[in-house]
């Protein structure tokens, strides 16, 4: 499946469950998310300490496959001079280093790596105490659901009351 088509079907499948909400009076809202955050300063900030970092690091590992590329620049020159054992040898020690380099990457940007956990440090807080607002927000005004119209992450609250997960799950049972 295509993005566009994922998106569409998300958006039928929204569009579907709003009519059929709607349907029954419940009350629903929409937010766009990334606007919020984007006008809270401290979320400006944590957001240029990550793109700060991250470009330290990439300058960093940059200058490490430049060295890579300079022994490989001098192998090449060297390679006619060399013993088959030499040769071996330095082949194996400039793919040792390319393996470094690469498990730097990997800890820097890695799906859990420093960058991952820095974000979750600096940033989920902000997040935190943003939905805990739209929490309450539609709980103080009687909002059954509210969504995120700046992603497809999609419901960011709902009333308990609708979520019928456990009659599913009895019914399951009883089958």
């Amino acid at each position: 499946m295509t993005f566009k088509t994922i998106q569409k079907f998300i958006v039928g499948i929204t569009l579907f469950f709003f009519v059929a909400v709607t349907a029954n009076a419940q009350r629903i809202a929409y937010v766009d998310v990334n606007r919020i955050l984007e006008s809270i300063t401290e979320y400006q900030g944590a957001q240029e300490e990550l793109d700060k970092t991250a470009a330290k690091w990439r300058q960093d590992i940059a200058k490490e496959y430049d060295v890579i590329k300079g022994m490989y620049n001098r192998y090449q020159a060297e390679q006619v001079l060399l013993s088959d054992e030499a040769r071996k040898a330095k082949e194996e020690e400039i793919m040792q280093k390319e393996k470094e380099v690469r498990e730097i990457q990997k800890t820097k940007f890695g799906p859990e790596g420093a960058l991952f956990q820095k974000r979750k440090e600096l940033v989920q807080p902000i997040q935190d105490r943003v939905y805990g607002a739209i929490e309450e927000y539609a709980k103080d005004r009687g909002f059954d659901f509210i969504f995120d119209k700046s992603s497809a992450s999609g419901m960011l609250f709902s009333n308990a009351e609708y979520d019928k997960t456990d009659d599913i799950l009895r019914k399951l049972e009883r089958e």
